[in-house]
């Protein structure tokens, strides 16, 4: 059962992670209604909310013209990098950038840095390095967004090395599936790990999770 000091974890919801962007996910865009119903939750239970999001600068040994596997995506203070228009991030959200330099894959939110949503697009006021910290006393994350095989995944499971108890809302997650089947393998990836594989509606009506 979700308690106050509970965490939503949002990944990487931007445009160019959606339907028209430069890295689209398949169906990327499906995991915006869940995520706001989640949001609409955590509001109403005073949840910590949290969104990742990849902020690169142009040139990176992440993109394949640098050496790298992808395509030119979420640059920073360009369109494809912003949230998804129709995700509902109440003000509070601490946003956390990552993937910020030419080095950065960047693909777990604990690789980034929390920042001070009142500060977007957020040069001041670092709250924290979140590489070897954690929210204080919050213990239990639920975790969706972009994309389960990769910055889901290794957020989940940096959640639990860090020994969160971390929740996978699967409804609230969409792979990129770069070799096929690879979505599946990472939520196995992440059951056998330790990561609790729910979905929004189970956590809305306050269901413990069944076994996969």
């Amino acid at each position: 059962m979700p308690n106050p000091k509970s965490a939503l974890i949002i990944v990487d919801v931007q445009n160019d992670f959606c339907p028209g962007g430069a890295l689209a996910v398949p169906n990327g865009d499906q995991v915006v209604e869940p995520l706001n119903r989640a949001v609409e939750y955590a509001e109403t239970n005073s949840w910590l909310i949290m969104a990742s999001r990849d902020w690169h600068p142009r040139k990176t040994a992440h993109f394949a013209e640098f050496g790298g596997k992808w395509p030119v995506h979420c640059v920073q203070y360009t369109h494809g990098a912003e949230f998804h228009p129709f995700l509902h991030l109440p003000p509070r959200t601490i946003v956390v950038s990552k993937g910020m330099s030419s080095q950065d894959d960047g693909y777990s939110l604990f690789e980034g840095l929390y920042l001070r949503a009142s500060d977007w697009p957020l040069w001041p006021d670092i709250l924290l390095a979140c590489s070897h910290e954690a929210p204080a006393g919050y213990r239990e994350l639920y975790i969706g967004g972009l994309a389960t095989d990769y910055c889901v995944k290794a957020t989940a499971l940096d959640a639990v090395k860090r020994e969160f108890k971390a929740y996978l809302l699967l409804d609230a997650c969409r792979a990129v599936n770069v070799n096929p089947g690879d979505g599946d393998r990472a939520i196995d990836e992440m059951f056998e790990a330790g990561v609790i594989i729910t979905n929004t509606a189970m956590v809305l009506n306050g269901e413990e999770p069944r076994s996969r």
